[in-house]
């Protein structure tokens, strides 16, 4: 029998989507106070591997991602995404009866193992965590990088995001270093 062990935490991370113009303020204000300050951010970059968000979003999104700096407890996931659906609902508005979000926030973490997103949709590579929230497992760190999975979405595959993840990576190790 393995001994229970609490994991240590993760850096929370999340990629945010819309126009170049959405409110990334706000955004960003709401949820510094939520996980603590935002420590690396990516380059903007086109979102064009999809059209599925067009016809909520509209034409020529941007993607980008945001790393915290506060320590966090893997365990939050659920809630943390939780969080985010409740922003883009409050920042987006109905019509027809159905949500146009104008942002799109996708939270996870990365560990020294991996990346992990929270979604909302279940799928059979998808752990089902509670309160409808799944977990999947996006990259993995192997043989010195992270490496996408058969499931992991193109623009995850990319060298941008990898290089992204490798660099928040990276800056967890050296903070638990510090720390002892």
């Amino acid at each position: 029998m393995g001994r229970v062990r609490k994991p240590k935490p993760a850096r929370f991370i999340c990629a945010l989507m819309g126009t170049p113009q959405g409110p990334w303020g706000v955004v960003r204000s709401r949820m510094e106070e939520r996980f603590g300050l935002v420590i690396l951010e990516s380059p903007p970059y086109p979102f064009t591997h999809s059209r599925y968000y067009e016809p909520e979003m509209g034409r020529e999104l941007i993607k980008f991602f945001w790393a915290f700096g506060r320590p966090f407890p893997r365990e939050e996931l659920v809630e943390a995404k939780l969080f985010t659906n409740t922003l883009e609902e409050e920042l987006g508005s109905y019509r027809e009866g159905r949500l146009h979000r104008v942002v799109n926030l996708d939270p996870g973490y990365v560990t020294d193992a991996q990346l992990v997103l929270a979604t909302t949709k279940d799928y059979s590579h998808r752990i089902y965590l509670g309160q409808g929230i799944h977990a999947e497992v996006t990259l993995i760190f192997r043989n010195g990088a992270f490496r996408p999975l058969e499931w992991t979405y193109p623009d995850y595959r990319t060298t941008l995001v990898i290089g992204f993840m490798e660099e928040v990576r990276r800056g967890l190790l050296a903070e638990r270093r510090r720390r002892g």
